[in-house]
This record gives C-alpha cells, sequence and structure tokens, in this order.
C-alpha cells in the first residue's frame, strides 16, 4: 500500500510521539511509524525533570498523565554505611517526577488520536529510504506485519528511532560514540514498606549505586560497573556482590533476599553517549537519542528528547505555513540543539567524575 504525508516520523518514543501529535493539532498530516506491536514497552529513562514536566504541561498534556499514574520523588539522599549521609531538597516540591513510559506514550497519543491529519502505524519496520534525483529523501519503505511492504511518500523524514537507529544506518550519517568507562546493571523490585519516594545514591566500591522510586510501589536500581566487566563478574559468587548493595541500603534486605537471587535478575545497560556527526540531510532529520544518546547521569534523555519536539513542531510550522525552505528550516534544528547537547555531554562526564566528592565531609 502507498500513503502520503507531510511527516513521516519513524520511532513511537516520547520525542517521536510528541512531535507527531504536535503537528497533527496544526493539520500538518503525520504518520508515527513503531516497529512494535504497542505502545507499552518497558524503559528506563522514565524520570522527568523540570524542563520536561514544563513542557508536557504547556500542551495539556500532564493533567492526564497524572490521572494514570505517576510519582514525585521528595528528595535526594546520600547514603554512606547504611545511613543517610547528606540530603539535599528541592525548591520545586520534588527532586523529579517517575513517569511511566506506557502512561506517557498513551496520554500522547490520546490526544493526538482525535487529530485526522495524525496516523499510527505499529508493527510496521523501516527497510528503506526513498530518494529523488537531486538526493532528497522523499519517503520510506517499510514492512507492515499482515501487510507485507507499504510505501510512505513524504516531504520530511523523521528519524526517532532510538540509539540504534535504523534511520541514521540508512542516511549513513556517522555516530560520534564516547566512552565514559562503565556499564550499568538495573533491575526493579517492590519498594520495602514505608519506602518514602525519593532518589538515593551510595559509593559502593567506588561504583555509583543510585535507587529511584517509581509509580505502583517499585523501586529501580541502577548499578554502575566498569566498563566491559560484567562476563567476568557473572563468574564471581553471587551472594558477596549483592550483599554490598544490603549493606549500603539495609532497608532493601526482605525485597533484595526475595526477588534479586541470581545473575539473571539484572539487566545489563552498555552505557555510552553519542552525537552524530550530522542531524540534518536532504529533508531528513534525526530527533532524539538517535542524534544524541544520553548516558543515565542526571536523567537528561527523556525530557531533552521532548524538548527537541517542542522546538521542532514550532519550526515546521514555518515550513508549511510560511513557506520556510525545508532544509534550511531542519538546519536551524541542529544548529540550535546541538550545542546544548554537546555542553550536557561534558556536564555528565563531569558529574560522572566528581561523583565520589558528595561522600566526602566537609
Amino acid at each position: 500500500m502507498n500513503y502520503q504525508t507531510d511527516v513521516c516520523i519513524i520511532g513511537a518514543g516520547p520525542g517521536g510521539a510528541l512531535l507527531a501529535y504536535l503537528l497533527a493539532k496544526q493539520n500538518i498530516s503525520t504518520i508515527l511509524i513503531e516497529r512494535s506491536d504497542g505502545l507499552g514497552k518497558e524503559f528506563r529513562g522514565e524520570h522527568l525533570n523540570e524542563d520536561g514536566e514544563m513542557i508536557l504541561k504547556k500542551h495539556r498534556i500532564f493533567e492526564e498523565i497524572e490521572s494514570l499514574g505517576l510519582l514525585r520523588m521528595s528528595r535526594v539522599e546520600y547514603w554512606k554505611d547504611g545511613h543517610v549521609f547528606k540530603t539535599i531538597e528541592s525548591e520545586l516540591g520534588h527532586a523529579g517526577i517517575h513517569v511511566p513510559q506506557q502512561h506517557l506514550l498513551q496520554s500522547i497519543n490520546n490526544h493526538a488520536s482525535i487529530h485526522p491529519s495524525y496516523k499510527l502505524m505499529l508493527g510496521t519496520k523501516i527497510t528503506e529510504l526513498m530518494q529523488n534525483e537531486k538526493g532528497q529523501y522523499t519517503g520510506i519503505k517499510a514492512q507492515q506485519k499482515g501487510r507485507g511492504e507499504i510505501i510512505v511518500e513524504s516531504k520530511i523524514i523523521i528519524g526517532a528511532d532510538g540509539r540504534y537507529s535504523t534511520v541514521r544506518k540508512l542516511a549513513h550519517i556517522k555516530n560520534n560514540i564516547h566512552n565514559h568507562g562503565y556499564d550499568l546493571l538495573w533491575a526493579k523490585i517492590p519498594a520495602p514498606a514505608n519506602w518514602e519516594p525519593s532518589i538515593k545514591f551510595a559509593l559502593v566500591k567506588q561504583q555509583q549505586v543510585a535507587l529511584f522510586s517509581q509509580a505502583k510501589g517499585f523501586v529501580q536500581i541502577g548499578w554502575n560497573i566498569e566498563k566491559g566487566s560484567y562476563p567476568a563478574l557473572r563468574k564471581q559468587s553471587f551472594r558477596p556482590f549483592i550483599q554490598r548493595l544490603i549493606d549500603a541500603f539495609p532497608s532493601l534486605n526482605l525485597s533484595m533476599e526475595r526477588f534479586i537471587t541470581s545473575w539473571s535478575d539484572f539487566t545489563l545497560l552498555s552505557v555510552q553517549s553519542s552525537i552524530s556527526e550530522v542531524w540534518s540531510k536532504h529533508h531528513l532529520l534525526l530527533l532524539g537519542d538517535a542524534a544524541h544518546t544520553m548516558t543515565p547521569t542526571g536523567a537528561f534523555g527523556l525530557n531533552e528528547s521532548l524538548k527537541d519536539a517542542d522546538l521542532l513542531s514550532d519550526l515546521l510550522h514555518q515550513v508549511f505555513y510560511q513557506n520556510k525552505e525545508i532544509s534550511e528550516t531542519l538546519r536551524q534544528f541542529e544548529q540550535k540543539r546541538k550545542p546544548k547537547l554537546i555542553t550536557l555531554e561534558r556536564i555528565q562526564f563531569q558529574r560522572e567524575k566528581e561523583f565520589s566528592s558528595h561522600f566526602i565531609s566537609s
């Protein structure tokens, strides 16, 4: 089947979904393509800061997300020898908000679906980018479950398909990857009784451990380990390893004993940051993690994707309603956002370097 649209967005994560909604609301025809069969995929970076909160409130999405369920974390705590060592209270009234991705994407899609200029295609995997004789990208070919090959002709293509972006690869855009020296073990367990929502940090064997309270009574554990060390770590005894976490946060003892019983209860995340060499190319643009993958430090990733979508929707309004040239507008987006992401990447490196300093008495 063949489709025609103004904008084709590949990837229905937070950035791609929000952009699709904001464009459809402006009556800019938009097709949002997602390879998964649904929007309920679990996502580790579900931490909303004040920037992301402001954007969702600006577009009147936050209230619906809140009705579905979110969790405000009261403060940031640094733990040492099993006790709180230092506490930081936020002037905002919370130190961050956990927003389950399913709730976020469901709310955005609910708002978008009322607009006839919006179309969501699930179970659809992009296979090819189409170009005209001038080299401009004019559409995509994809495989859709139950329908076979489809073609979407589009004036603009947005690659919002994550850190391993297929769009980026098909467009032959170089991705500059930066090693931060660690990987991340993560797990999710039920929160202990009387657990107060917060962000908790500890230093275990000179490696960062972070606990993030989550909606519906869970705690997400993020444990930094040396880059590439996991295969050797798995060969060691599990019990002494996990005891270090219990010693750092004694109240986790019962939950850890019940729900973290082997290495298989952890998931390994390969940590890296990257910034693509170019973000815009011949009527194609990369957005969010496809353009700038962040590490978990500072929980910037989700929020920066939302900021991408917010700015780009305004710029594309100028293309379709003020006859601004497409390539120049996409370059303008890159020029506005790229320096900020380069700065954020440096901030992440600096925060990682200085993390242990939080545990030194003043």
